[in-house]
C-alpha cells in the first residue's frame, strides 16, 4: 500500500465585525477570524495538509486570496475542491489529525459537530477526523485573543 503524509498550518487574525467559523461551524463569539474567504482556519491546515502529502503546493496556490471568485467564499467549497484534487491523483483519505490553538472561545461543545461536518465533505467516518484544542496560557498573539492557529496532519493512501 503507497501511503503519504501531509502536513498544514494556519493562522487567522481575530476581528470585532466577522463571523468566526471553524471546522465548517459557524461559533457564536465577539470576534470572528479575517480573511479572503470565510478565514476557517481549521479547513485552512486541512486543505494544506492534504495538498502537501501529495506535494501540490498549498491552498493559496489553489484557490488564491487575489482571485476574487475566492472572496467571502465558504471553506467546506475549497476544502470539497482539494478532495477532487487527491481523488483525481488516485487517493482517499485514511485519517486526519488537527489542533487548533485560541484562547476563547471553548471548542469542545462544537468537537463532534465539526467532526461530522469534515468527515461528511470528504466522505469519511466522523472518527477518522480528530480535532483538538490548547491554549497558549495568555501568551503571545494567540493568548492576547490577536488571533488563531489549526495545525493538520493526514494519512493518505493510493486507492
Amino acid at each position: 500500500m503507497k501511503l503519504r503524509i501531509g502536513t498544514g498550518i494556519d493562522f487567522h487574525q481575530l476581528v470585532v465585525g466577522r463571523d468566526l467559523w471553524i471546522g465548517g461551524i459557524k461559533i457564536p463569539h465577539t470576534k470572528g477570524a479575517l480573511g479572503h474567504s470565510d478565514a476557517d482556519v481549521l479547513l485552512h491546515a486541512i486543505c494544506d495538509a492534504l495538498l502537501g502529502a501529495l506535494s501540490l503546493g498549498d491552498i493559496g496556490t489553489h484557490f488564491p486570496d487575489t482571485d476574487n471568485a475566492f472572496k467571502n467564499i465558504d471553506s467546506k467549497i475549497l476544502l470539497k475542491r482539494t478532495l477532487d484534487l487527491i481523488t483525481a491523483k488516485g487517493y482517499h483519505i485514511i485519517n486526519i489529525d488537527s489542533s487548533l490553538c485560541l484562547e476563547a472561545p471553548k471548542i469542545k461543545p462544537y468537537v463532534l459537530e465539526m467532526q461530522h461536518c469534515i468527515a461528511s465533505i470528504l466522505g469519511i467516518d466522523d472518527d477518522a477526523v480528530s480535532i483538538k484544542a490548547t491554549t497558549t496560557e495568555k501568551m503571545g498573539f494567540v493568548g492576547r485573543e490577536e488571533g488563531l492557529v489549526a495545525y493538520a496532519t493526514c494519512l493518505l493512501a493510493a486507492n
